[in-house]
């Protein structure tokens, strides 16, 4: 079988290694032919593609980005089911022409919601998670989000010494437009005092209560963690970051800095376990091929690799709710979550 590969979408650590991972088992198990597609879908536009061995997957391991590139080309029109589009065409057209048997698409959830598309218009696809938002649903982790969460953390722990120092109240701001599980568990890996969600609603009164609190009780500084996504207000300008700490500073009086992470959260290498995700995951989705298992999405459900149907997490998100266990402990702790 000859098959063709792509990322999509942001990029994160891991995904080199879920490259290799696909690509060495499919070449030295099934003894498939792999065809790497550059700039994600746009490469099935242009015909952009090279044949992978095993020289060019020699150091993939643990190198952080994408080396087949990615972007974010809409190959269906928005707000439309239908999927007969021009570029829609031309891709068909390239998957022809190359003699593609199955396409293999490692992205987040837009990747996943396009895939299903193609996956609809006949094509052989199977997928790869892969998102440091870890917001696709029945997988319990996506590529990329172990090696983020580390990231977030190690910042956190660094804003701890100087919160302390100059007796300030920290805002860090982490990624996760619509789903908080970066600033969730790295909010409480790092230790922070208050951590806020777009899941989640909160109250300026009890952000400022809680650092009043700590203050009466001998600690003069606080850390506050926020997702990206969290409601501002209607304020389109500001950032989540400047949002919350403008308003802690106005409703105690205390000194108050943000710091925003932003693009550093998704560069650098991969974690021993985002590694190993991605060997697993990408082995098992070139069995799946081997297979003929299409229209499938490879998932980590506790600790066992399997895969679930394409249709059943296209357009779909996964979000934290009110009760999972870290919340919950994290209340039972003092943190406040709003």
């Amino acid at each position: 079988m000859r098959i063709g590969i792509l990322t999509s979408g942001g990029d994160c650590p891991g995904i080199n290694a879920t490259i290799r991972g696909v690509c060495k088992t499919a070449i030295n198990h099934y003894g498939m032919e792999v065809v790497g597609i550059h700039s994600g879908f746009q490469g099935l536009l242009d015909d952009d593609m090279e044949a992978f061995d095993a020289e060019n997957l020699s150091g993939l391991l643990g190198m952080g980005g994408t080396v087949l590139g990615t972007s974010r080309v809409k190959l269906f029109p928005r707000r439309s089911a239908d999927n007969h589009s021009e570029k829609a065409a031309r891709m068909m057209d390239t998957i022809k022409r190359r003699g593609l048997d199955c396409l293999v698409c490692i992205g987040g959830s837009g990747t996943q919601a396009t895939a299903a598309r193609i996956d609809q218009l006949g094509v052989n696809v199977v997928t790869i998670p892969q998102t440091i938002d870890n917001d696709i649903p029945l997988t319990d982790s996506s590529i990329g989000f172990d090696s983020a969460v580390e990231v977030a953390t190690e910042a956190i722990d660094r804003l701890h010494s100087t919160a302390s120092s100059h007796k300030r109240v920290m805002v860090i701001e982490v990624m996760g437009h619509e789903a908080g599980w970066l600033a969730l568990h790295s909010g409480m890996a790092g230790g922070g005092d208050i951590v806020l969600l777009p899941e989640l609603p909160y109250k300026m009164r009890n952000l400022g209560n809680v650092i009043i609190d700590r203050l009466k009780r001998g600690k003069p500084y606080s850390i506050v963690v926020v997702a990206e996504g969290i409601y501002t207000d209607g304020s389109t300008r500001k950032r989540a970051a400047e949002y919350i700490a403008q308003e802690i500073e106005y409703e105690t009086g205390f000194e108050t800095r943000e710091t925003v992470l932003g693009y550093l959260q998704r560069g650098g290498t991969p974690t021993s376990f985002d590694r190993n995700l991605a060997t697993l995951m990408g082995g098992y989705a070139a069995g799946l091929i081997a297979n003929r298992q299409f229209g499938r999405m490879v998932a980590l459900q506790g600790e066992t690799v399997t895969s679930v149907p394409l249709v059943e997490v296209a357009e779909k998100r996964k979000l934290v709710t009110a009760d999972h266990p870290l919340i919950v402990q994290g209340k039972r702790m003092g943190v406040c979550f709003g």
